[in-house]
């Protein structure tokens, strides 16, 4: 398989006959319902939704409604069509769908790439698309013949009776005279040959080669290359601005203001980078240069002492607590994190006549159109957007604000030319969208028996959906980003009283989902409390949480990463070893570290991986991201902390916003459950156990509980 040449006009419209060709399209059950609104999209369900189109050459195009960032949905979404379609995986190439209702995401109601959710949401649609092809063909086969549909079988991209074996291109154009059917019926699990078998990535060829596109790839003839200035500390605006130098640089073509600060517009990247560096600007401040990190928490913790939203609670915990013969109290920080992808920032706009092109890696291309639209007085067809390949996304690039692109957008309607806006490495990890700064407080009673009997927990953090299209999900002061494992977790089914309370700051920090969203410190805190609380009742961490457990999901793979990291055997001399698991995204995940600790230097050797995300359709991609997973939250745990002092931010590349590098990386082994139970994501959950279990073995080398990540050296000196 090879992808196909990138081209606006490879991208698929819905229609009968293209080229030649099937183009399906087929209706799906009701089902979609809009993200924590409760109520159905208007035309989601039964607007025919074009996700598959064959050729007569053979060739089968898959168009995905999510889009490919590393996450391996250009091989997992196919294997969907594949298995009920009966073709020859050979022949499939893949293509991004262009913005459009049929594309509407099946929970969220909008065309979104998030949440781990691409595989699940699209496990039912996507078969039926296959089903719905080959039900089609097999008509068309049968008539060509003149036998009975029943007399029809299919096998490798072939329809098979009479003695006779006519390919799905042969039979593309007579299908596509045919009405499709309603309500076909799906293969049985017990049948399927692509589903659950691994499969390799359908995009690594192009990738390796140097043939795949990513946004800066694109180019134009005529092309410009803009950057921006932008405010030194959140919330500035500019107050004026001298651009005399920067015109003077050899190849800058234009300076521009725009809403976000002030573009300077060239032949190529470092003629607009020098002339950025050679502007003067004078800029309006604001509330924002008075931020100052150790300043944040300590005001978070005067906040987390007063009356805030009650998240969740049961009995009485202040009466609980009072009574309990054991407690145990502490207080938990985390900073904002940056996104930091590989590929940073970047997109190329055209305007033409009455329409406008973007090009861009995103995961949310309709949002982007429709603020583009807005910008340049287009209604949201005239605006066509091409979405590339991705170098990284971990939400970063599914910003209902549509920052980047709207930016972009700006810049070219000013110059009036085909332009590339590129943020520079500094400009993404200075220029927000974190993923919040918490602080926790948690208070644990025990029983006489060790185990907990009154737990009151207060989170303080910025909001993250409020600024999004999803902001209606906040109800009662309550962001469920904010509280998401922590308010249902599973422990709190064992601990009588309980109490959860929320308290939102706002700041003029711009934050947003990250990799795992709330779970990536809900996790930590609850993970390494419970351990802390074992150690405190003088119980096995692994024993005392399954006491705790009642859900068979959780227990199966704490018990599965036990059992494979050899939890009950004795490590070698100067190995320790941590655990955690943790529900995100629908799957069910733990993981066991092994660490050593030498004169104050921590090693990662070694991490187990268990997880239960229902059907597992490409074991091997499940495994890429549960690796992927680990390393990215490996690299959060060590390194990860943007810090503020006098509104800005102190890190700026990755010689200080480090990622964990290969000789760092730990042997990593992951074992997937034999699961019949609904499916969960994959993307993000192997993320918030690995900083709960490091931590745990750190403590298990140390007697020092982290409460700080990254982890700090005092935790690496031992009690």
């Amino acid at each position: 398989m090879s992808t196909t040449a990138y081209d606006r006009r490879a991208f698929l419209k819905t229609g009968g006959i293209t080229g030649g060709g099937l183009l399906v399209a087929f209706f799906v059950p009701a089902q979609a319902k809009r993200f924590l609104a409760g109520k159905e999209p208007a035309d989601a369900v039964f607007t025919p939704n074009a996700y598959l189109n064959i050729s007569s050459d053979n060739t089968i195009k898959v168009v995905l409604s999510h889009v490919e960032m590393g996450q391996g949905i250009w091989t997992t979404l196919p294997m969907l069509i594949a298995e009920e379609l009966d073709c020859n995986w050979s022949n499939i190439v893949v293509e991004h769908s262009p913005p459009g209702k049929p594309y509407l995401h099946t929970v969220y109601g909008v065309q979104l790439t998030g949440g781990s959710t691409s595989t699940w949401s699209e496990f039912d649609r996507y078969r039926n698309a296959g089903a719905t092809a080959r039900a089609m063909l097999i008509e068309a086969a049968a008539k060509k013949l003149g036998v009975s549909p029943q007399a029809c079988k299919t096998e490798n991209g072939y329809v098979l009776a009479a003695g006779k074996k006519l390919s799905y291109g042969e039979l593309a154009a007579d299908a596509a005279t045919l009405a499709p059917p309603m309500g076909v019926k799906l293969k049985d699990r017990k049948d399927w040959t692509i589903i659950g078998k691994a499969k390799k990535r359908l995009d690594t060829k192009a990738k390796i080669s140097g043939q795949a596109i990513f946004g800066m790839d694109v180019h134009f003839p005529g092309m410009l290359t803009a950057v921006v200035a932008h405010a030194p500390v959140f919330g500035a605006t500019v107050k004026s601005f001298d651009a005399t130098a920067a015109k003077a640089v050899k190849g800058v073509t234009d300076v521009v203001q725009v809403p976000s600060g002030v573009a300077v517009i060239a032949e190529h990247f470092w003629a607009a980078k020098k002339g950025r560096d050679a502007l003067t600007i004078e800029w309006n401040m604001g509330k924002g240069e008075a931020l100052n990190s150790e300043v944040q928490f300590e005001s978070y913790s005067k906040l987390a002492a007063t009356k805030g939203s009650i998240a969740a609670e049961a009995g009485n915990t202040t009466t609980a607590l009072q009574s309990a013969g054991t407690s145990v109290q502490a207080t938990y920080k985390l900073p904002y994190l940056a996104h930091a992808p590989m590929e940073p920032l970047n997109c190329a706009v055209k305007l033409e006549g009455d329409g406008c092109e973007i090009w861009a890696g995103t995961q949310a291309p309709m949002w982007d159109q429709q603020r583009a639209a807005g910008i340049l007085g287009l209604k949201p067809e005239q605006v066509k957007v091409y979405t590339t390949f991705l170098g990284g996304g971990f939400g970063r690039r599914a910003n209902g604000t549509s920052d980047f692109v709207i930016e972009a957008v700006h810049v070219a309607k000013q110059s009036g030319k085909p332009v590339k806006l590129v943020w520079t490495r500094e400009d993404d990890i200075r220029g927000g969208y974190y993923r919040p700064a918490f602080l926790h407080q948690v208070h644990a009673g025990l029983d006489s028996n060790g185990m907990p009997a009154a737990w009151q927990h207060t989170i303080v953090g910025q909001s993250i959906m409020a600024a999004t299209p999803f902001a209606m999900g906040i109800q009662k002061g309550i962001d469920p980003t904010s509280v998401e494992g922590v308010n249902d977790s599973p422990y709190m089914e064992s601990i009588p009283n309980h109490s959860i309370t929320l308290h939102t700051p706002e700041l003029p920090v711009t934050v947003l989902w990250w990799r795992s969203v709330g779970h990536t410190h809900t996790a930590f805190v609850m993970e390494t409390m419970i351990d802390e609380l074992a150690h405190t009742a003088g119980k096995d961490p692994v024993a005392y949480r399954k006491s705790l457990l009642k859900s068979k999901r959780h227990l199966a793979v704490l018990e599965l990463v036990a059992e494979k990291s050899g939890w009950q055997k004795p490590l070698p001399q100067g190995r320790y070893r941590g655990v955690a698991v943790h529900e995100s995204f629908g799957s069910y995940v733990a993981q066991a570290v092994e660490i050593s600790v030498n004169n104050g230097q921590l090693k990662v050797h070694k991490v187990t991986c268990a997880i239960d995300c229902g059907i597992a359709v490409n074991p091997e991609g499940v495994k890429a991201q549960m690796e992927s997973g680990i390393v990215f939250g490996l690299t959060a745990a060590l390194y990860g902390e943007i810090s503020l002092e006098k509104g800005r931010v102190k890190q700026r590349n990755f010689h200080d916003y480090k990622m964990v590098r290969m000789h760092e990386s730990p042997v990593i082994e992951v074992h997937i459950a034999d699961s019949n139970e609904k499916m969960g994501g994959a993307g993000e959950p192997g993320v918030p156990p690995l900083a709960p279990a490091l931590a745990n073995a750190v403590f298990a080398a140390t007697g020092k509980r982290v409460r700080r990540l990254p982890v700090q050296p005092s935790d690496l000196v031992k009690a």
